[in-house]
């Protein structure tokens, strides 16, 4: 078999089918892009980026696979959305998915009930529900995983296509950079009050190939008054870039250096991206595992990383509200138009 790893936006859908109907509760989009596993990976529902010529797609093929492969009950698929814009199908599980709960919840559409009427014959068509993709609510949620990192002590925090997650947990609220505040806090992520981030150091290790991506990522950090620290490579890019930034020494380059940094509580953050220099990947792991030791949230996807600083942006313009589950399928309801089933 050979693979090829398209770059893009990955979706996802959890598919309710007779073998001739469908309904869909919703779409999703995951945070992070294609390359991380989808229990790995944040998402949001409603979608935030893609087209309505996209939306219309996921709807029209996970209609004709479900019809293809007469599947009755609950069915996942996940696709691709690559930068031309082009949508594929990366898998097709039929069966329920650990998204059911989260899409279910969000929307308040009954999936396992309507997933056993099909598998017991009936016709979702008499479901009550409108077939094909429900109509959207009026609130946002973010999926966010939850690692063990700390418990598993040989485990690499890097994410990538193996799933490491342990668990996952649902920010609900208004709007998207709320529900990603709430949904990160659950997750145990420390998302900083702006006094806390003035002076926080932030140890930023960033991959040659990632340079040009995150320079406005971490000048987004440093404009919140974090102390930016970074090998001499980095750094030096940081300021030719306009960003203050401290170089420190890497593991081969003497002490003080990196780790000796965190063990001494220098760092409150860790941005680092994967490198495909050996050598480098080697010291970045041991780095990786030392500030999990010593409970730092270490980031290796800069999608993961803008996620996070548009959370401690909106935590500056005020208090997180607030939400009972019971009220947000109120509002949802109210929201699609759904009527009480």
């Amino acid at each position: 078999m050979i693979d090829k790893f398209l770059g893009g936006r990955e979706l996802e859908v959890d598919v309710v089918s007779d073998g001739e109907n469908v309904i869909i509760p919703g779409i999703m989009e995951h945070i992070e892009r294609a390359g991380i596993h989808s229990g790995d990976s944040m998402a949001v529902y409603p979608t935030q980026n893609i087209s309505e010529e996209t939306r219309q797609k996921v709807v029209d093929y996970s209609t004709r696979i479900a019809r293809a492969i007469h599947a009755r009950g609950l069915i996942n698929i996940q696709y691709v959305v690559d930068r031309e814009d082009q949508l594929y199908v990366i898998e097709v599980n039929p069966r329920a998915s650990r998204t059911v709960p989260f899409i279910s919840k969000i929307t308040g559409v009954p999936m396992i009930r309507l997933a056993m009427q099909a598998v017991m014959g009936h016709s979702l068509a008499d479901s009550g529900y409108p077939l094909g993709l429900q109509p959207e609510g009026r609130l946002v949620a973010v999926k966010a995983p939850v690692f063990s990192f700390q418990k598993l002590r040989d485990l690499d925090v890097q994410l990538g296509p193996e799933m490491k997650s342990t668990g996952e947990v649902m920010g609900i609220a208004a709007d998207y950079p709320e529900a990603l505040h709430k949904a990160l806090i659950a997750a145990g992520i420390n998302v900083p009050t702006a006094q806390e981030c003035r002076g926080m150091g932030l140890l930023a290790t960033i991959a040659d190939i990632d340079k040009d991506e995150a320079v406005e990522l971490i000048r987004g950090f440093s404009e919140l008054g974090m102390e930016i620290h970074s090998t001499a490579g980095t750094a030096k890019f940081l300021q030719d870039n306009g960003i203050p930034a401290i170089a420190v020494r890497k593991l081969s380059e003497g002490r003080p250096h990196i780790v000796d940094h965190i063990m001494d509580g220098r760092f409150k953050l860790v941005i680092n991206t994967v490198s495909e220099n050996q050598v480098a990947e080697a010291e970045a792991r041991l780095i990786r595992r030392e500030a999990v030791e010593h409970n730092i949230p270490v980031i290796t996807s800069l999608d993961t990383a803008g996620a996070l600083l548009t959370a401690i942006r909106r935590l500056q313009s005020g208090l997180t509200e607030v939400m009972e589950l019971g009220t947000v399928m109120e509002t949802q309801m109210a929201g699609n138009g759904s009527t009480s089933h």
